[in-house]
């Protein structure tokens, strides 16, 4: 396994492994996880703190495909246990709600509502009881060598102390703003992005859920979802102007906008609750 040499002149800790991954999240996690099982070594490398990763509330939905390759990699049992299926999903217009039934229309395939950051904690809890390596709080990551046999990944561990890991892979797993994707020469790198003329106002919220399955609404004023986190916590969303702030909206105005795109005949009700996370996100598509 991994294991840590000083190499003099330049006082730089090396390290050695078959796959440095950089990102802890869903993604470098998973594939930390499943390179395990099938007996490559990898060590993980990530800028923030195991407490940092495990308590960012992100999306919450897993498609069923997720789902499977969770069971079956021996990660989906709290998920089972906590998670939430659903069989259909509600489209919402003209004031009336249409259910789509989603297993029935695909052979028993449906979604789970469980949070992004539950797996997160799943997958670094099987990390750690397999004794395989995360670096948390590392900074000024960069990588070298990537055009050699023997590609680096350098940076400062959490005390501040230069490191090297070399390694026959890397694998960059840190997004948009990560070093990974600008590592890339420019020459060998094609970008593609489009950029939508509207954004999302999202809000989570401490409140029962309104409704058994999400909610996708269409009205003049623009699109709402109506979403769920938890049996305590709700996922709320109101298309808005991209340059929007989240200080143009007071909860006042955030209720009474989605009381109005989700209004209707047949009795649906929102339930409101304390907002504590409020943002509005730009939206666009990106491809490199």
């Amino acid at each position: 396994s991994a294991a840590f040499s000083l190499m003099p002149p330049d006082n730089i800790s090396t390290m050695r492994t078959q796959v440095g991954i950089i990102g802890a999240g869903p993604a470098g996690l998973l594939l930390a996880h499943l390179l395990h099982l099938r007996g490559i070594e990898s060590v993980v490398l990530e800028t923030r703190s195991r407490e940092d990763i495990e308590a960012t509330l992100r999306a919450g939905v897993l498609e069923q495909g997720t789902v499977d390759l969770l069971n079956e990699s021996g990660i989906g049992e709290r998920m089972r246990r906590e998670g939430m299926p659903h069989e259909g999903v509600i489209l919402r217009f003209g004031g009336q709600s249409h259910r789509i039934h989603l297993s029935e229309l695909t052979g028993g395939r449906s979604i789970m509502v469980y949070a992004q950051h539950e797996v997160i904690r799943d997958l670094v809890k099987a990390r750690v009881e397999r004794g395989g390596p995360i670096l948390f709080g590392v900074k000024d990551v960069s990588l070298l060598d990537l055009d050699a046999q023997l590609p680096k990944i350098r940076f400062h561990d959490a005390g501040g102390a230069t490191c090297e890991l070399a390694c026959d892979y890397v694998a960059g797993c840190d997004g948009f703003h990560g070093v990974s994707r600008s590592s890339i020469p420019s020459r060998l790198r094609q970008e593609f992005t489009r950029i939508y003329p509207f954004g999302w106002l999202g809000i989570l919220v401490e409140a029962p859920p309104a409704t058994e399955e999400l909610i996708y609404a269409y009205h003049e004023r623009g699109f709402a979802l109506v979403s769920t986190r938890s049996p305590r916590i709700q996922r709320l969303y109101a298309q808005c102007h991209p340059q929007d702030q989240a200080g143009a909206w007071p909860d006042a105005r955030v209720w009474e906008e989605l009381h109005a795109r989700l209004a209707g005949s047949d009795g649906f009700k929102l339930t409101e609750g304390r907002i504590f996370q409020k943002g509005v996100t730009p939206v666009r598509a990106y491809v490199a």
